[in-house]
């Protein structure tokens, strides 16, 4: 047994079914997420890699199956309950989802004032240590995100998503856009928070460098199911397309580093 295994499962999906405009997307897949692990995702363009992770924290329903998150049943939870669980978890979405018109500290504090009710000071205290926990100056604070890089405006976006605290931690893509530099900097970053505040770590990418860089295990969705193992395992795996994508040139350049 693997030692994300031996951890107990903080995500648990059961038979899970999505269908969308008549097309399957997931059929009757099921996916463990183990305490204090990154687990990658990944898939051809349409999988349902996004859908998966949205399903997860209850933004799209399911057409089958059961999705457990702490112990919970997302499906149960009325609309109170369903806060108080997405209070702990942090989000961050491919483009960073910031508000244009409002100051980067103030994107921070989004969460703060929608879930807390702390004085403005401690906001802002709050907004300055996770800008510095992402590496962020502090001057970005009072910037607006059009002034700030692609990069930067990521690293705005997972301070946001942090600024509760959370025991999960959902990204998607977060790579996206990025160059080889900023991406191979942001990748060691989601580690370090990881290691640090032992955070369970649910990301979506298609990059195998990322994968390589911060997963302990990844989830692959073709053909509608999904298998789970590592870089070194899927390389072997029978599937045309798990085999190219893992043991093609860029899968064999990722795994020789």
């Amino acid at each position: 047994m693997s030692a994300a295994a031996a951890a107990p499962a903080v995500i648990r999906v059961q038979g899970l079914v999505t269908r969308l405009g008549g097309r399957v997307l997931h059929d009757h897949i099921d996916l463990e997420v183990f305490q204090s692990e990154v687990l990658g995702v990944v898939g051809g363009s349409g999988s349902g890699k996004s859908v998966l992770l949205r399903s997860i924290i209850g933004l799209q329903q399911p057409t089958a199956g059961t999705i457990e998150v702490l112990g919970q049943n997302i499906a149960d939870l009325d609309g109170d309950e369903l806060v108080r669980m997405q209070i702990r978890w942090g989000v961050l979405f491919q483009d960073g989802a910031l508000f244009g018109d409002q100051t980067v500290a103030e994107n921070v504090q989004i969460p703060l004032r929608e879930h807390t009710d702390v004085p403005q000071q401690l906001m802002d205290e709050v907004a300055s240590v996770k800008l510095s926990m992402v590496g962020l100056p502090p001057d970005a604070a009072g910037k607006y995100p059009a002034e700030l890089s692609g990069g930067m405006r990521k690293r705005a976006g997972l301070a946001r998503a942090l600024a509760l605290d959370p025991e999960l931690l959902f990204l998607d893509e977060p790579t996206a856009g990025l160059d080889p530099i900023s991406a191979a900097q942001f990748d060691e970053l989601v580690r370090d928070l990881q290691r640090s505040l032992r955070l369970t770590v649910f990301m979506v990418t298609h990059d195998i460098d990322t994968l390589r860089a911060t997963t302990d295990r990844i989830a692959v969705l073709v053909d509608s199911r999904i298998t789970i193992g590592t870089i070194a395992s899927l390389r072997d795996d029978p599937n045309p397309w798990i085999h190219e994508y893992f043991a093609g040139v860029r899968g064999r350049a990722a795994l020789a580093t």
